[in-house]
């Protein structure tokens, strides 16, 4: 069977890895994995041309929204959130779901989070969208959403309302600030959130957990500076690695081997550092 991580960029994607180490632990000598280049215009045509032979795929930016209307039935939550990182291949059928909500909150509870009180989240796309929904499953009813350009916030918007979430959203200009003791998330890409990190390192602001989305390269400015002003952070590679967890157990119908697929991980990241 194959399996791929679509995406654009994507050579930088540390999927393969992850998942061709569960192939291995689980026996799986005939899956396949790879990462692929695919933009908006092209996923249309991709995933049709996708036959019996294919188990799944993993979506990453900027195919998680696009991939909805290509779908046959779409998971609530998937749909609730407004983008799937995750197409299953079932049945003739394609099939959507999201398993970024979960992986979310997975890597929050192995870093011993308890607390989601008054979160702040910096973006507003598609893994934004899923840290409101990893709030609201976590009790939290209510966000602030600091964003580059406001007025391409409406996605976001448009799933807040569906998720059940109340979202006062700010401008980057605004520099909006969280208070000690608090949530951040940050789900910009590699730098993208470096203005923010003086913020942080201020006792009156620094958050009890940062949590960026970032896996390479790490450790972002913003989580530097977080960790030294005394905060949790949670780093994206947990994150990526309990997504993966998800995708595999969707794709495969069998337990994913969790330590097999960190390990691996963790390796690939080494080797890159050292490389």
């Amino acid at each position: 069977m194959k399996a791929a991580v679509l995406g654009s960029p994507i050579a930088h994607s540390l999927s393969p890895a992850l998942h061709r180490a569960a192939y291995q632990a689980r026996g799986l000598d005939d899956w396949t994995y790879e990462a692929i280049e695919c933009d908006e215009a092209r996923l249309p045509g991709f995933v049709e041309e996708r036959d019996e032979k294919w188990a799944g795929l993993s979506l990453t930016m900027p195919l998680k929204r696009t991939v909805l209307p290509l779908l046959d039935h779409t998971d609530p939550l998937a749909a609730a959130v407004g983008g799937a990182n995750t197409l299953v291949f079932a049945e003739g059928k394609r099939h959507g779901y999201n398993t970024d909500v979960a992986g979310m909150l997975a890597a929050l509870a192995e870093a011993g989070v308890k607390d989601f009180s008054d979160p702040l989240i910096l973006g507003a796309g598609a893994t934004a969208c899923s840290a409101l929904a990893a709030l609201r499953q976590a009790g939290r009813t209510a966000a602030v959403v600091a964003v580059r350009d406001p007025s391409r916030a409406t996605p976001l918007l448009a799933a807040a309302r569906r998720i059940g979430v109340d979202v006062t959203l700010r401008a980057f200009a605004d520099l909006p600030m969280v208070r000690a003791g608090h949530l951040l998330i940050s789900t910009l890409p590699a730098a993208a959130a470096d203005f923010y990190a003086e913020r942080v390192v201020v006792p009156a602001n620094t958050p009890a957990v940062l949590f960026d989305v970032v896996y390479a390269p790490w450790p972002t400015v913003l989580a530097e500076a977080a960790a030294k002003a005394g905060a949790v952070v949670v780093r994206g590679f947990e994150f990526l690695l309990h997504q993966a967890v998800g995708q595999f157990e969707l794709m495969t119908g069998q337990p994913a081997p969790l330590e097999a697929m960190r390990d691996a991980g963790l390796a690939e990241l080494e080797r890159r550092a050292v490389a």
